[in-house]
């Protein structure tokens, strides 16, 4: 046990400590009790070759069934907090229309149970998972599911808003953009940067609403939205190359970044948007929504850095319009990889995202909302007593936690560090490829869990409320 004494980086009082996981990656029972089908279903139905070792949604890791049992392990690993989202179509199946009761009592009695053991329910509306009905009329490309959307989200918030104090409009938006719409590893796999734009646009449209319709509701809580903020570095101080990482900051960051915080889209992006006549469907009323339902606190899920460069060649201009027209992606010399997931690991990028919210987003209430290192074959760091001695993942999330240290010590306004994730989980078609977990699971034995060396470390972090 550490002593007080020998504690270095001290968090503020009341930091939420804790982790992230999203609805369709860990429910699994994915066509039980009323649920309605949602994207991942149905491409896993009609593709199961996209998918790692053939592993698709529908029993991923049992927390529909295991959720007591599973709040009991972050109780027992120093959780205070934890994000999770509700299923679009478990709740409401066609995703519009009829409530699903079965749905209503399974989220009722989750969330009772996060409060009973003294873990406070963070609760995402949106995390990737579109419900098929709403998808065979355009998905996020139809005004019509943005109004679905929002009716959803006020079922969600009269359902549950008395008890749940902190929601998010939706997870990483820009993930369906770049999945879904442009580099085809997301259902329904278009490549159209016409349709991606429209996608993104609704999306924030559909945030906005929620937003106005929470506020409408006085439920004394807080709203805001989780963005992967991939801060993007220039190859040098070059001016080519610092336009290249300004125009790429402004496609993959800034896009939701700064109509959500701001309420209005950066210059940069609608200046080409205008120029390549690609700019959205824009209905009377929107932008004034927009502008006037900013969140009140920020989720920061960070990974890795964006590097980039100038272009060394000329784009072909008959091949479809992509971000990349304007930059070419950079692999800098020396760098440090986690060679599992082929992603860079470089811990300042979180710190730099921090220093840039507090100096250009007014410092914005937020925390990080993900953060993590997933490994494959991880059996083979099974000690003799079972226990995964995941070294790497401690020092993964010590070395990001000492950037956020330094940035609180600057005057950072970040609350929090939440792990992606709890327990290893099916990540999309990479299904179990790459563990991420606190807690590992084993498939082969009915879903058995069992506490990794960092899930214990970081009980120890959070009872001394640092390290």
């Amino acid at each position: 046990m550490t002593s007080a004494n020998e504690i270095k980086y001290r968090f503020p009082e009341g930091f939420w400590w804790g982790s992230a996981a999203s609805a369709t990656q860990t429910e699994g029972a994915a066509d039980v009790d009323g649920k309605g089908k949602n994207i991942w279903d149905y491409w896993y139905e009609i593709e199961p070759n996209r998918f790692f070792d053939g592993v698709g949604p529908a029993n991923t890791s049992q927390f529909y069934y295991k959720y007591k049992e599973d709040i009991k392990l972050m109780k027992e690993i120093g959780h205070n907090s934890f994000r999770m989202s509700i299923s679009w179509s478990r709740l409401i199946p066609n995703g519009r229309g009829e409530v699903n009761f079965k749905a209503i009592k399974f989220y009722n009695n989750v969330i009772n149970e996060f409060i009973k053991n003294g873990i406070e329910p963070f609760v995402g509306l949106f995390h990737f998972d579109m419900p098929m009905e709403l998808q065979k009329i355009g998905g996020w490309e139809s005004r019509e599911v943005v109004d679905a959307y929002e009716a959803f989200a006020k079922t969600c918030f009269e359902l549950f808003g008395d008890r749940v104090k902190k929601w998010f409009t939706h997870n990483e938006p820009i993930v369906p953009v770049e999945g879904g719409y442009l580099y085809d590893f997301h259902y329904p796999n278009v490549v159209d940067f016409g349709k991606a734009v429209q996608v993104g646009y609704h999306t924030m449209l559909a945030s906005a609403k929620a937003i106005k319709t929470y506020r409408e509701l006085n439920q004394d809580g807080k709203i805001g939205i989780v963005l992967n903020l991939t801060p993007s570095y220039p190859r040098s101080q070059n001016p080519a190359d610092i336009k290249a990482s300004v125009i790429a900051d402004a496609f993959f960051n800034r896009s939701f970044l700064d109509p959500s915080v701001k309420g209005e889209f950066p210059q940069e992006l609608l200046q080409i948007l205008k120029e390549e006549d690609l700019m959205p469907e824009i209905e009377d009323g929107d932008l004034d929504i927009i502008k006037n339902n900013t969140v009140d606190i920020l989720g920061v899920n960070y990974y890795q850095p964006r590097r980039v460069k100038a272009k060394e060649n000329l784009p072909n201009p008959k091949a479809p319009f992509m971000p990349e027209r304007f930059f070419d992606n950079y692999v800098m010399p020396g760098r440090k990889m986690n060679p599992h997931r082929g992603w860079e690991i470089y811990e300042k990028g979180i710190y730099d995202i921090l220093i840039n919210l507090k100096e250009n987003y007014g410092n914005i209430e937020c925390f990080i909302s993900e953060n993590g290192m997933g490994v494959e074959g991880e059996e083979k760091f099974r000690d003799e007593n079972g226990i995964i001695q995941d070294d790497y993942r401690i020092e993964f999330i010590r070395e990001h936690l000492k950037w956020v240290s330094k940035a609180i010590e600057e005057g950072s306004n970040v609350k929090g560090y939440h792990l992606w994730t709890f327990m290893d989980n099916w990540s999309w078609t990479n299904a179990y490829k790459n563990r991420y977990g606190f807690v590992s699971v084993n498939l082969n034995k009915d879903g058995e869990r069992t506490i990794k060396k960092s899930g214990h470390w970081f009980k120890t972090v959070s009872d001394n409320n640092g390290f």
